[in-house]
């Protein structure tokens, strides 16, 4: 599978910050973090993967990238060690828009070796550290003519956003002018993206891109570009004429962020000297804390049933930051026996989880993953669901929640934490081997959890680390 980097924009938002960096005007993928360009970090991390084949698209200050890089065949000039890799450039003699170039490339995107169509899309101003293999396998199982990287941030409120599907279809690609729900799930596009030489082909059809016109002067004397989200991403969302999707989102905690201005370029300078980058790469075991929802993290009212139901509790979108910036992974885990009680609908109690993630990422908090138990073992309400009506193996006190988010996210059980407000959390937290914390004013209940603090912030100030 090939790669294509795009590496041709001019960063005018760091441009100064890297003379003042490095003596010198260059390119934001040739900006060192630890002494390495950008850019290095980044084929460093797909050729250790096994992807080797490279086109990069270069502009402003082309030079840089060339000169250093050359074809991949030498070696670096401050590792000392070969790239190892085999790189072809596309010069953007004139702008493209973030899109044109691959419709330029699009011949020189298929495999020669096994004639797949599948790609890799990355942008050259991006940190990351992730499983790209296991990003591929998804792509290939779902067929889709593109897969995106999609994460949560801590500023949801103003990202373009993603909505999806069960099965992780794209039914829509919201972007920051477009209106948005009331309440939303906190699902970011990271600029990652598997696609197959076919999404191109449908773009130009449904949003009607003449590819004879791209990178000419049109009538208006503007240059003829094509924008990947906008013309050919965002139309692409939604079930196809077969009924499934073209696009599907590949949820992932891993680490993706763009170091386009000097405040972004510090912190994921900051994460990367501090090895989060690396650690976050689901082939390395990862440390989480699960969360109980209601009397953990929002407001205790019995069965809740309705979105207006659902506050957030002082401190909890301070004690989810500290979480999100320590490296642990924050996962909901949650007991939800009104869905098979008949009182709350699948939609409801989905509608119930956009509000939580709505709430914390306006304070910008995000949660990585939410797991609920819809079961209740005990019948006799009026409108239950008869089908969910069992003694299941997922409802608290029991470990399956816990024991299929460890499964997902290679999760190291005997270095993470159940923190909840009641019985069943900590004997769930204890079936599951993981540490346990119960959240208790009073301090008498005795469960046999390890430690009891009042809330969740003064458990992730005073016990994370232990």
């Amino acid at each position: 599978m090939k790669t294509v980097i795009m590496a041709g924009g001019r960063g005018t938002r760091i441009a100064d910050y890297s003379k003042a960096l490095t003596g010198k005007v260059l390119p934001k993928p040739m900006i060192p973090i630890d002494g390495v360009p950008v850019l290095e970090w980044e084929i460093n991390s797909l050729r250790e993967q096994g992807f080797t084949q490279f086109i990069i698209t270069v502009s402003y200050l082309a030079e840089e990238i060339v000169d250093y890089f050359g074809d991949g065949s030498g070696v670096s000039p401050v590792t000392g060690k070969p790239f190892g890799v085999q790189i072809e450039y596309f010069h953007e003699q004139e702008p493209l828009g973030n899109a044109g170039a691959l419709y330029k490339l699009r011949d020189k995107l298929v495999d020669d070796a096994d004639g797949s169509e599948d790609f890799l899309l990355l942008n050259a101003d991006s940190i990351f550290d992730l499983n790209f293999q296991r990003l591929v396998a998804y792509h290939r199982a779902k067929g889709a003519r593109a897969t995106l990287f999609t994460h949560p941030n801590s500023h949801p409120y103003d990202s373009g956003l993603i909505l999806a599907a069960v099965d992780g279809g794209v039914e829509k690609w919201l972007t920051k002018e477009d209106v948005r729900p009331e309440y939303y799930k906190n699902r970011v596009n990271a600029g990652v993206h598997v696609m197959n030489v076919a999404a191109l082909d449908k773009a130009a059809v449904v949003s009607g891109i003449d590819v004879s016109q791209i990178g000419k002067v049109q009538a208006d004397s503007k240059i003829y570009k094509v924008d990947l989200d906008r013309q050919i991403l965002k139309p692409l969302c939604g079930r196809n004429v077969a009924g499934g999707y073209n696009v599907y989102c590949y949820d992932s905690p891993e680490y993706v962020k763009d170091m386009g201005t000097p405040e972004r370029f510090e912190a994921v300078a900051k994460d990367f000297k501090a090895g989060i980058v690396q650690a976050k790469n689901l082939s390395h075991k990862q440390k989480a804390i699960f969360l109980d929802r209601d009397g953990t993290l929002n407001k205790y009212v019995g069965f809740l049933r309705k979105t207006d139901e659902l506050e957030l509790l002082s401190g909890v979108a301070e004690a989810i930051r500290k979480i999100n910036a320590s490296g642990y992974l924050a996962i909901v885990i949650t007991n939800q026996p009104v869905v098979a009680r008949g009182e709350v609908t699948f939609e409801g109690l989905e509608e119930i989880h956009r509000k939580l993630e709505t709430d914390l990422g306006k304070e910008g908090a995000y949660i990585d993953a939410l797991y609920y138990c819809p079961h209740h073992p005990d019948k006799g309400f009026a409108g239950e669901v008869p089908e969910l009506k069992m003694d299941c193996t997922c409802r608290k006190p029991k470990p399956g929640m816990i024991l299929q988010a460890a499964k997902d996210f290679n999760i190291d059980l005997a270095a993470s934490w159940m923190v909840g407000d009641s019985e069943a959390d900590i004997a769930c937290g204890k079936n599951a081997g993981v540490h346990t914390a119960l959240l208790s004013r009073e301090k008498t209940d005795d469960y046999g959890q390890e430690v009891t603090v009042d809330n969740l912030l003064d458990f992730v100030e005073e016990h994370m680390e232990a």
